[in-house]
């Protein structure tokens, strides 16, 4: 939720971006887990060993839950922290710890 006249996001300017391949928009000074959560976004990654879904837990630099991998190619950072990263035009970020997607994890068997 934003709370109309508060916060650094300059409501004036918006900025697309792509989370697993689909494109979403934000606020300039957005980070990615609130441009996310802003567009309904609650599952952002699975756990390592079991893959059970995660979402966002916190709001800082502490977060344990909502980390993705950021950019393409050979210029790809992993295991970046949703909640620091901040969402600029053109961002490709994914999540991590699935397969074949984030909705559908066979690996989640693993939870049995």
């Amino acid at each position: 939720m934003r709370i109309e006249g508060k916060g650094l996001i300059n409501r004036g300017r918006r900025v697309t971006f792509r989370f697993d391949g689909h494109s979403y928009e934000g606020f300039e000074g957005d980070t990615l887990a609130s441009a996310l959560l802003a567009n309904g976004i609650k599952l952002v990654a699975r756990s390592f060993k079991y893959h059970r879904p995660r979402g966002v837990l916190t709001a800082g630099s502490e977060e344990p839950n909502a980390l993705v991998t950021v950019g393409k190619g050979g210029s790809q950072d992993p295991n970046v922290r949703a909640t620091v990263q901040e969402i600029y035009d053109g961002l490709e970020a994914v999540s991590q710890n699935r397969w074949p997607s984030l909705e559908f994890d066979l690996m989640g068997v693993n939870d049995l």
